[in-house]
This record gives C-alpha cells, structure tokens and sequence, in this order.
C-alpha cells in the first residue's frame, strides 16, 4: 500500500521549470521573459546569452532546468521544444527605508519574483 502517484500538472508534451525568490521587480522580469515566448529553445538561450539585463543569467539558468526536466524525465526530443509559456508573479517584498529631510521616512521597497517556464515538443514537424 503505496501512495497514489499524483497526476501530472502538465499535457504528455510539456516539461515545466519554477525559479521564485528572483531579486527583481516583476515588471523587469516579464520584460526578459517576453523575449522567450514561443521562441525555439535553442534560439531563446542564445537571447538569454546576449541580454545586458542582469536578470537575464537567472532566466537563462530557468530554462535550462526545463530542457533538462523536458529530456530526462519526460523523454521529450530536445531539437522541437519551444517554449510555449513564460509567466511572472510576485512574491514577497522586503521594507526598507531611509531617513529623510524634516523627520520624514523615505520607503524603499525591494521586491522579489518569481518565474515559470513551459516548454512544449513540437508535433507539427514531426
């Protein structure tokens, strides 16, 4: 008496990948991940390689994490995934303040995100 395999959260075809607690706004990082979206792998890590934003190492390590879960768990052909979906979320945000001018307390937020990547074998060429 084992326990009950859990059901996978994604289609035969797909292979996901989940970094949180990125040191960015989610704004900056939707900006890295919507240059990804629906971009052959291979094309979107040589993106990823070249990018001057400094997110874009952590982005990168991302999706080499779903390549790897897409070829060695799920048995999935490396050469024909896109990445089909990259999505962005909060997560928590760290106060912090200064000291200003005339008593006053100067707010300074330092958010954190976190990042989803989906890649999906192509079937079309196939």
């Amino acid at each position: 008496m084992g326990k009950v395999k859990n059901a996978r959260r994604v289609a035969d075809n797909e292979a996901m990948a989940k970094v949180k607690m990125l040191r960015t706004s989610p704004q900056k990082l939707n900006l890295v991940a919507a240059m990804i979206r629906g971009k052959k792998v291979d094309r979107a890590l040589t993106d990823l390689t070249f990018s001057n934003k400094r997110i874009a190492a952590d982005v990168k390590k991302c999706l080499q994490s779903a390549i790897a879960n897409a070829e060695n768990n799920h048995n999935l052909d490396v050469d024909e995934l896109i990445v089909a979906e990259a999505y962005v979320g909060k997560n928590l945000t760290l106060k912090r303040g200064r000291p200003r001018a005339r008593g006053r307390f100067g707010k300074i937020l330092k958010p954190f995100s976190e990042l989803t990547i989906l890649v999906r074998q192509n079937e079309e060429q196939a």
